[in-house]
């Protein structure tokens, strides 16, 4: 087993290279693509330049590339990725009580 460690910072660096990539391979540009998703310009070529974007931003740009529904694997156990499942399994499962304090 090969045990592969990234930064957050290696990570972010890796995702504004292929979503800049991701908008060439269109053949959009910032400006054409900030226009489609609803970021602001600055935003976008701010993400291109150093990684740093908000999440639902980054949402966005990623659902106008489409490549929004790579998301739903993030932090989710098999059980609960939406990917595969019917729209009747899905609105199926009770929602349990998810461990914190009761406010």
């Amino acid at each position: 087993m090969t045990i592969t460690l990234k930064t957050p910072n290696d990570v972010q660096g890796e995702l504004r290279l292929r979503f800049r990539a991701l908008r060439l391979r269109r053949n959009l540009t910032q400006d054409g693509l900030a226009k489609r998703s609803g970021v602001s310009l600055p935003s976008l070529r701010r993400f291109e330049r150093t990684g740093r974007i908000a999440f639902e931003s980054l949402l966005k740009l990623a659902l106008v590339l489409e490549c929004l529904s790579d998301f739903d694997k993030v932090a989710a156990a098999d059980e609960q990725s939406l990917t595969g499942r019917s729209l009747d399994a899905v609105l199926a499962q009770k929602p349990g009580r998810k461990k914190g304090r009761l406010r």
